[in-house]
């Protein structure tokens, strides 16, 4: 099965198991993969030594204190099981979850004192199953592919291979169920429905379907080409998406043409100073270690018992991707959405250059205007044009969700939570960026460290906590931002229509002042072609501004960010709750249940204005 793995694996990519180390199978697909020279991983339920001491099995009770001190038991079996777990241990990238263990320890210690009694067995079996449960959830989140040795019978044991199968899928990791009862019939479980189904398919429809499990969780796969007039044009590129992203050309600092879109906000965002400097610089993927990712290091190392190469790790596979992309995804919002700003300032130019000759020439002199008309006109083409040629609109999507993907990555790495394989979002035409987050992420996988009360303290308040602060400020800062845009952009929309029909009635006014004499025909004539004018600029410009305050949709995102605050507000006071609590009752659980909360906020709100933006494609303001 191993084999089947390792050949369908992509070359110069390594592969890893992931095992909790328990007796038995565990033990021998773990040397089976070191024989492979597969790297080995190991969450494990408890500290490196409870988790030897119980695996060991010992006996007495001062077996199990020596094994708890590090010492080796009287006992020539337990001593062996307790030499074979520490010293594949020792060949592992071991993650400990050992902020449980003087509780557990102790629990352990009373249950060996009292054989036979069924209360401190109880309420060891119950610690036990729980830390089984949650280190097995670990491991389900860091792998693509699950394999069980399972007889198929109990699946509500907390903490067994049964439980352990159905949260898998519910997660969405697919399963490889080896049924130990009838090993040549495994099959493959993609939902926890396909455990009630029939009997497997044929040995090589397995083997392929296993195959292609293995090639789509290590290569993105082509992308799909866009719908519509302009997916001919997408198609040359979309064979090999993680490259065209690689090679993109990176600006230092973003274009003063390109600042359309950020000029509203900035005029009409209540900030003041409505015509500030806008040039934004792009942090360059080699300086973030020593820049806007400093501090981020610098409590990734100084965690106590922090893994020492972890934070050199999450610069180079986390945060220079996220510089990088960043850069990329904030160059070509400015030119998407200032493009899109400009074309709607454009068209309303356009109209009234073609009117403006009105109050000031006869028409036998309209032709310089004409011109005017015409090049704005073209300027507007032009953007479209180039927008859909360069793909601004579908690059910027894909682009951001990278780069948000990982902004709060090194958080997520430190506390070894990953978002599960099947609870990854996916795009309605690609789906690379998340494939290309995940692999990155992959890459540094789980830190080698002993995750104790200090180590989840210290993670809370230096990483957690100021991250999901930090993006709460922003985001009410953006509602009331742009709240005031749109509030803004639709009173000059309603005023420039007021004041169009106050045009209109003012000239039916002299209209009727003419006819009675109190105006004369000169005059008339005269203010005909001003009120002309205002009759086409007026609503032309009250129509632009409309346009681009339904192109920014300014009212739905500050929903958005309003509804984003408010969650992060929650996991804040969550998090807060959990500080005020003495140290030894820190829990991996409830903090990675807060890394999991912060971490779906990001993901939801992602996909909250993709949704918004997702049918803007750049096209002619109509």
């Amino acid at each position: 099965m191993l084999d089947t793995i390792g050949a369908a694996a992509t070359e110069g990519l390594p592969t890893r198991l992931h095992t909790l180390l328990a007796d038995g199978a565990d033990h021998l697909a773990a040397h089976a993969a070191l024989a492979r020279s597969w790297e080995l991983v190991a969450p494990l339920p408890f500290g490196a030594r409870l988790n030897a001491a119980i695996n060991a099995r010992p006996l007495t009770v001062e077996d199990g204190r020596a094994l708890l001190a590090g010492a080796p038991p009287a006992d020539a079996a337990t001593r062996a099981r307790a030499e074979a777990v520490l010293a594949l241990g020792d060949a592992a990238r071991v993650f400990e979850l050992a902020e449980q263990d003087a509780t557990i320890g102790e629990h352990f210690l009373a249950w060996l004192a009292t054989p036979g009694a069924q209360g401190p067995a109880q309420a060891l079996n119950a610690l036990v199953s729980s830390r089984v449960a949650l280190a097995a959830r670990v491991m389900i989140e860091q792998c693509d592919l699950i394999i069980a040795v399972w007889d198929g019978l109990a699946r509500h044991f907390v903490g067994g291979t049964g439980h352990t199968v159905v949260t898998a899928l519910h997660l969405g990791a697919p399963v490889l169920w080896i049924d130990a009862r009838a090993p040549e019939d495994w099959r493959l479980l993609r939902t926890p429905e396909s455990l009630r189904a029939p009997a497997p398919d044929a040995a090589d429809e397995r083997t392929a379907e296993l195959g292609a499990i293995v090639r789509d969780a290590m290569t993105p796969g082509k992308e799909q080409a866009p719908s519509g007039a302009h997916g001919q044009a997408q198609r040359a590129d979309a064979d090999d998406p993680v490259a065209r992203f690689s090679t993109e050309t990176w600006k230092g600092r973003s274009h003063p043409l390109s600042h359309a879109y950020r000029r509203v906000e900035a005029m009409f965002g209540g900030e003041g100073r409505a015509f500030r400097r806008l040039r934004q610089d792009y942090e360059p993927p080699n300086a973030i270690g020593g820049g806007s990712g400093r501090d981020v290091l610098a409590a990734l190392r100084s965690l106590p018992g922090a893994d020492p190469g972890v934070a050199a790790e999450v610069e180079t596979s986390v945060m220079r991707r996220f510089a990088w992309a960043d850069g990329i995804s904030a160059r070509l919002s400015d030119i998407y959405r200032g493009g899109m700003t400009a074309s709607f300032v454009l068209s309303g130019a356009a109209i009234i250059a073609g009117v403006m000759y009105l109050p000031f020439v006869s028409g036998e002199h309209k032709a310089p205007f004409a011109a005017a008309e015409f090049l704005l006109l073209l300027a507007i083409l032009s953007i479209t044009a180039l927008g859909q040629r360069r793909r601004w609109h579908r690059r910027w999507f894909e682009t951001r969700r990278v780069a948000e993907y990982f902004r709060h990555a090194p958080i997520l790495l430190a506390l070894g939570v990953a978002r599960p394989p099947g609870r990854w979002p996916r795009g309605a035409e690609t789906s690379w960026p998340e494939w290309y987050a995940r692999q990155a992420l992959r890459e540094v996988g789980l830190p080698r460290t002993a995750v104790t009360p200090a180590y989840l303290r210290a993670a809370l308040e230096t990483l957690l906590d100021p991250h999901v602060t930090r993006q709460r400020d922003y985001h009410i800062a953006k509602a009331a931002r742009l709240t005031s845009v749109h509030h803004k952009l639709d009173r000059v929309s309603e005023v420039s229509f007021v004041l169009a029909v106050a045009s209109v009635a003012l000239f039916l006014i002299l209209l009727v002042a003419g006819r009675l004499g109190a105006v004369s025909h000169d005059a008339l004539y005269a203010a005909t072609k001003w009120f002309t004018l205002l009759g086409v600029v007026l609503p032309t410009l009250g129509a632009s501004i409309a346009g681009i305050r339904y192109f920014g949709d300014f009212e739905r995102f500050a929903a958005i960010s309003r509804v984003t605050a408010e969650k992060l507000s929650g996991a804040h006071e969550r998090m807060s709750l959990l500080l005020a609590a003495p140290p030894e009752a820190l829990d991996y659980g409830e903090v990675a249940d807060l890394a999991h909360a912060a971490d779906e906020i990001v993901v939801s709100e992602i996909e909250s204005w993709q949704a918004v933006f997702g049918g803007k494609q750049i096209t002619v303001p109509v």
